[in-house]
């Protein structure tokens, strides 16, 4: 497929499931491409409607076509206490985004909004991320000038 930039934009969540009985979740998104892992910031008190607004960065790197390319983002619930619970997750397909990227060096997907699915898998809030990539140069890609003819005529 090729080689880019994917930018995550994460914007906020709304009607997140809330866990804790002793006061506001505090919740933060793990984004996951393939065996890349990225931790948003958490939003501290900011309970079931959190606002991020920061973006996440992956380098993508695929010469398989056909293959399907898709973020995971688990939103957690940070406790000091105890082990942070898992509030939901969302599965964005970013296969289109990063194909016609590749086709005109850059693509977006302006922010929108995506249902959580909890642990019993029911529906439960949604959160909005915005999503762009940048196909890599082949000058970005290996510092030099790759592919293309070059004359070598020699006396």
């Amino acid at each position: 497929m090729g080689r880019g930039l994917l930018e995550v934009h994460l914007v906020d969540a709304k009607g997140l499931a809330g866990t804790d009985f002793l006061g506001k979740i505090d919740p933060y998104v793990i984004v996951q491409y393939r065996s890349q892992e990225r931790k948003s910031s958490t939003a501290r008190d900011a309970g079931r409607n959190p606002s991020w607004n920061e973006v996440l960065k992956f380098q993508i790197s695929s010469t398989a076509p056909n293959v399907q390319h898709k973020l995971v983002l688990r939103i957690m619930d940070h406790d000091n206490f105890s082990r942070d619970d898992f509030l939901g997750q969302a599965t964005i397909n970013v296969t289109d985004v990063i194909s016609i990227g590749m086709e005109k060096g850059k693509s977006e997907m302006s922010p929108a909004k995506y249902s959580v699915v909890t642990a019993d898998n029911s529906y439960h809030g949604a959160i909005k991320v915005g999503i762009t990539f940048t196909a890599a140069t082949k000058v970005e890609e290996d510092g030099v000038q790759v592919g293309g003819w070059v004359h070598s005529y020699r006396d």
